[in-house]
């Protein structure tokens, strides 16, 4: 491996001293106007003063945001070893990166990107011929912020769709192109939100949307409803086909694609992000119904593939972590279902190809692979590396061979390639990242929550680093919507890692990884759960000298910058700095704004009852803040966010730098041309992870 070097020291060096007298130095912050905007709640009068910040296309809200990016930058920039932090981010990120290929027609297709390129590039081989660009992201946009948000082919290979996301927005673009010479074929769709594409033959394909909002309108989560629609290329998106919808049948999620065989559409619809209903057609019979198979909107239910009539249904129905059944499409009620790999003490997340089963379970966080055969036999266990996190296996049904990628912490994402008939797995593409994973360990502890669960952690670390409370941490968690934490490779920690640092990431309550009653353990009523098991991962980190008060950082992002706002709020003396991104601050009325009505599996909503709105207003992060001495605090969103609206990071940072007490900066940094995530260019991302280190390491005071 490549010798990692160091910072120079005469640029990065800060004393104490020098970092306490800037972080003392009082901050003007932009004047906030305020209104006297008031909601009640079932008598209750909440004070609203922030309200007019929702409106992120006003003029005025326009004028706050660059008021305070100019602030932040203002704060930024002061930090003496950021610009060289930067270019210690750019080398580390300067490496080739490829996705798993995955085959379509008589192409072999791969993402690759060279290293600092702003989004990765769609390459496409014959065989072992040399590899040729099909689509390269980077000429969509002139400042590469025009992303590829996936790209669906027809069975045959000769035709694509792929989707365009401007500014990191939810809302996409659809255009139809003929593989062989990449010619476009009809018009582009516009309008597209939270959908995949379902070719049928080459003639059309499904797909789903809203209506959209009238412009500048962000208060139509409460009644935007999906819908599914078929289009038939060459024709105008206007005269598409609605299947379901819509109207008829209110669905707040809605998605549909075929079998591969391309004899049954399938269609799962949601109201919550949680559990589903699934709807068939028998393509093949024509003029057929859509068939209900499941009408139980708290579990969720997911065909995984087809023999002729024969449907496989990963399933939590009747079984808590899931498991695999098969029954006739001709009935396929639950009641005439077979179990075909039943449930176990893990979770299980499943795939097909090569006429396989791939089930992949979690087991404590970490992936546990075991290959099936159609009937349910079990053929092997596939052998990984190390501890961690396996993905993909799923391939077409005809094919000899899969590819999955495997990480941890300290193992760089590396992608195998597995022989289906023997189960050998050989390394496909190895990172070319400059990191030595022999240089630093991951270990998996469990620590004890508030009411006495088990919480498992894993921490990572430069191997012979002394635990004397004065190591700098950060703290991430997420907790909640059914989502896992596990592990994974980071090139951005690589920063935090080489100075000595220390990265902890709890599975808390609210998650997946221990199936559904782990997450419905933290959900409405029992939400605090997930932030005592917060706080209870940062006592034990503080506890055992990994870290302490002052070199502990917390960080989360979307429902985990909910978590980040309600623990700081809760426990302002918990941290030294605390990194809430894109978070669901406004816990009373997130469910106006966009596609917050789905949340309401996990979180209820203030119009449920008196009892629950009283719990969500005790921990609302916007309206727990008091006046207090906060944490330095950096909030980041984005002023594309089109799912978590920037409004929640807007109200929580104007209030929150209203009763700051403490001499502890409070900013706000708010991305341009950036969605909730997913798009950001190479750039964004650097940056992004630049400022949150830096901000980090100086609000610590420490030598860097």
């Amino acid at each position: 491996m490549k010798n990692i070097p160091c910072l120079s020291a005469a640029v990065l060096i800060c004393s104490v001293a020098c970092a306490q007298q800037m972080n003392t130095k009082k901050i003007t912050y932009p004047t906030t106007k305020k209104v006297d905007t008031v909601n009640t709640y079932f008598g209750t009068a909440v004070p609203d003063p922030y309200r007019w910040l929702e409106d992120d296309r006003a003029a005025d809200t326009k004028a706050w945001v660059k008021a305070e990016n100019k602030v932040t930058q203002e704060y930024l920039s002061q930090i003496p070893y950021r610009d060289a932090m930067h270019k210690r981010l750019q080398q580390l990120w300067n490496y080739e990166k490829y996705s798993a290929p995955f085959k379509e027609g008589k192409y072999t297709y791969f993402y690759k990107n060279d290293g600092l390129q702003s989004q990765s590039v769609l390459w496409r081989q014959v065989g072992d011929g040399a590899p040729e660009i099909f689509l390269d992201p980077n000429k969509f946009s002139v400042d590469g912020t025009t992303s590829m948000q996936g790209i669906d082919f027809t069975k045959d290979g000769s035709m694509a769709a792929y989707q365009l996301s401007e500014g990191g927005s939810d809302w996409r673009k659809v255009i139809v192109i003929k593989t062989t010479d990449k010619s476009i074929v009809g018009d582009t769709l516009t309008d597209i939100k939270f959908s995949g594409i379902g070719w049928q033959g080459n003639e059309g394909f499904y797909y789903s949307s809203y209506d959209k909002p009238k412009t500048g309108s962000q208060l139509s989560g409460m009644t935007q409803f999906h819908k599914l629609f078929y289009h038939q290329l060459g024709t105008p998106q206007s005269t598409d086909k609605l299947i379901f919808g819509g109207e008829e049948t209110k669905r707040r999620y809605i998605g549909a694609y075929l079998t591969e065989d391309e004899r049954f559409l399938v269609i799962s619809a949601a109201n919550t992000t949680t559990g589903n209903e699934l709807y068939i057609r028998d393509l093949s019979v024509p003029n057929s119904k859509i068939v209900q198979v499941v009408d139980n909107f708290d579990n969720e239910h997911h065909v995984l593939d087809n023999v002729g009539s024969k449907l496989y249904i990963l399933t939590n129905l009747y079984a808590t972590n899931l498991k695999i059944v098969t029954v006739d499409g001709s009935n396929p009620k639950p009641i005439n279902w077979k179990d075909l790999i039943p449930a176990t003490s893990n979770v299980l997340t499943a795939s097909t190809g090569g006429g396989k089963i791939f089930a992949e379970y979690l087991k404590d966080a970490t992936s546990m692979v075991l290959q099936y055969n159609m009937d349910g036999k079990l053929e092997r266990t596939i052998t990984l590396p190390a501890l961690g996190t396996a993905s993909g296996f799923g391939t077409k049904r005809e094919e000899k061979e899969t590819y999955y990628t495997f990480t941890n912490y300290v193992y760089p994402s590396t992608i195998f390639k597995l022989d289906i008939a023997t189960g050998a797995s050989t390394v496909y593409k190895k990172s070319g990242v400059q990191f030595n994973p022999d240089l630093y360990e991951s270990k998996q502890v469990f620590y004890a929550s508030k009411d006495g669960t088990k919480i498992p952690m894993i921490i990572t670390y430069k191997k012979g680093t002394t635990l004397n409370g004065k190591n700098p941490t950060l703290l991430y968690a997420y907790g909640g919507f059914n989502i896992s934490l596990t592990p994974a490779f980071s090139t951005g920690n690589i920063i935090l890692l080489e100075h000595g640092g220390i990265y902890a990431v709890p599975n808390l309550r609210g998650g997946g990884e221990y199936g559904e009653k782990w997450h419905k353990a933290g959900t409405k009523m029992k939400k605090q759960n997930v932030f005592d098991d917060f706080i209870a991962a940062a006592e034990y980190l503080i506890k055992h000298k990994y870290t302490s008060h002052d070199y502990l950082a917390i960080s989360g992002g979307s429902n985990g910058g909910l978590l980040i706002g309600a623990a700081m709020t809760q426990r302002p003396d918990l941290c030294k700095v605390a990194l809430p991104a894109v978070g669901v601050m406004d816990m009373l009325r997130y469910n106006q704004f966009t596609a917050g009505a789905g949340w309401s599996y996990d979180y209820g909503t203030a119009e449920d009852s008196q009892p629950m709105f009283e719990y969500l207003y005790k921990y609302s992060p916007y309206h727990a803040l008091k006046p207090n001495n906060y944490p330095a605090t950096m909030v980041t969103t984005a002023d594309h966010d089109d799912r978590v609206v920037p409004a929640h990071s807007f109200k929580f940072a104007a209030r929150l730098q209203e009763y700051q007490q403490g001499p502890a900066p409070v900013l706000i940094r708010i991305e341009t041309k950036a969605g909730h995530g997913a798009g950001q260019s190479t750039e964004q991302v650097i940056s992004g992870q630049v400022d949150k280190w830096a901000f980090m390491f100086w609000n610590m005071g420490i030598a860097f």
